[in-house]
């Protein structure tokens, strides 16, 4: 009969130790990210990789992270077919707009440049069927003054617009 007890016993020191009283995690506020203030590639790169990793809700499936570094409008030494980083990006862009985004993706965009990015953008939107991103996100981190141009064009093709300032 005692042997019976045994599973009961354990059963009754199991409760009795849960219900003992834990300490509360003390969860810490997120750091506020800072732009860098050079136009150092690597440090725009490892800022824009913390804020696109802050602004995936609703991000079900891939993010899509576009980087424009300054300068990216003159040609780069050896360049043998005299395309801009900028008309590359523009290119890349447009095709991937064009054929359409699926649902869950997010395109990120980023640049010490928040003008010329700006300028992607709208260029590469603007023949976007109006569904082409339905469900799908665009994420803009830039200066507030081009915010409201990106936003039109991005909302033209279905996408929800999300934009962080880089301060």
């Amino acid at each position: 009969m005692t042997r019976a007890l045994i599973p009961v016993a354990v059963l009754l020191s199991a409760l009795v130790l849960s219900g003992c009283k834990k300490e509360e995690e003390v969860v810490a506020a997120p750091v506020e990210l800072t732009a860098p203030a050079s136009t150092d590639d690597a440090e725009w790169k490892a800022y824009l990789g913390q804020v696109i990793g802050r602004n995936q809700e609703g991000v079900t499936d891939r993010v899509f992270s576009y980087y424009l570094p300054v300068g990216s409008d003159t040609p780069a030494e050896g360049d043998q077919d005299g395309k801009t980083m900028f008309d590359r990006q523009l290119e890349n862009v447009t095709m991937v707009v064009q054929r359409t985004v699926l649902p869950g993706n997010m395109l990120a965009f980023g640049s010490p440049d928040s003008a010329k990015l700006a300028d992607l953008v709208v260029m590469s939107f603007t023949d976007a069927d109006p569904n082409a991103l339905t469900g799908s996100q665009v994420l803009f981190i830039g200066k507030t003054e081009d915010s409201e141009r990106v936003k039109a064009a991005v909302e033209a093709a279905g996408a929800k617009y999300v934009f962080v300032e880089a301060k």
